[in-house]
């Protein structure tokens, strides 16, 4: 895969995609964009990888937000093909049956929360700062930042950060539940690899059963959901890596899972 904006690294089944336009602080421009849906379309499909990383490139950012030079020149109709264009890549991390991580590495502001928002787990350096500024702009989120930010943080805060357009720091955005884990800059990626590797060895089915039943059925009634979970543990008990898993723990053994 070769890409104008972003870097590509897989190994040992994680893949780490790096936001790479250092001159903008990563903004998300048309291209960018197209980019990553197509990166995560391609990720998705192949087998050889089971975890991947979001980051941005330098020590400034993770991305700074959409790109306003872009922005500046939209009128209603390119305005809405923009909004739905990022909507459909952060509905597609979102829903993807392999865990997204995002590393925050400094700002994550306007498209870039909302990308983050879209990622299962959440890593931020002890620098970093989030927000959704774009009423500052005259404008309002437009790539989920209403819909998602409310759900994790809980409606009271989601509105007082989108109606002042003011960022919390990394401290503030870890004790309202925004990230996981706050940690030194320079320990960022390394432990986003470690969390990625960890996640890479889990039963395969397991995972693509718990990131569904998590995404559709926390967006359902109870029933719908139980319903759901139910379904995908039945799966998880055909696989030859429920057997497994269950013999190691009878025998006191690690697990060997190999995605069968």
């Amino acid at each position: 895969m070769n890409f104008e904006n972003l870097e590509l690294d897989i190994s040992a089944s994680v893949a780490i995609v790096t936001i790479a336009r250092p001159t903008k602080l990563n903004a998300l421009n048309r291209k960018t964009i197209s980019e990553l849906t197509d990166a995560f379309r391609q990720l998705m499909e192949d087998p050889a990888v089971r975890v991947v990383i979001i980051t941005g490139s330098g020590d400034r950012a993770f991305v700074a937000g959409a790109d306003i030079s872009e922005i500046r020149d939209l009128d209603a109709v390119s305005a809405r093909r923009f909004a739905a264009d990022g909507q459909d890549l952060m509905r597609r991390i979102e829903s993807a049956e392999k865990p997204v991580i995002a590393a925050i590495n400094g700002f994550a502001l306007g498209g870039g929360l909302e990308l983050a928002l879209a990622c299962h787990l959440r890593l931020a350096s002890a620098d970093a700062r989030l927000g959704l500024p774009e009423i500052k702009l005259g404008i309002m989120p437009g790539f989920g930042g209403t819909q998602r930010l409310g759900r994790v943080v809980g409606r009271a805060r989601a509105l007082e950060m989108v109606l002042t357009g003011e960022p919390v720091d990394a401290a503030a955005a870890e004790r309202m539940g925004l990230v996981n884990r706050v940690l030194p800059a320079d320990d960022l990626l390394d432990t986003a690899k470690a969390l990625a590797g960890q996640l890479a060895k889990a039963a395969a089915e397991s995972v693509r059963g718990i990131l569904q039943a998590m995404d559709i059925g926390l967006e359902s009634t109870v029933e719908q959901g139980i319903a759901l979970e139910t379904a995908r543990f039945a799966l998880c008990c055909s696989t030859d890596d429920m057997r497994e898993g269950t013999r190691a723990f009878l025998e006191k053994r690690p697990p060997q899972f190999t995605g069968d």
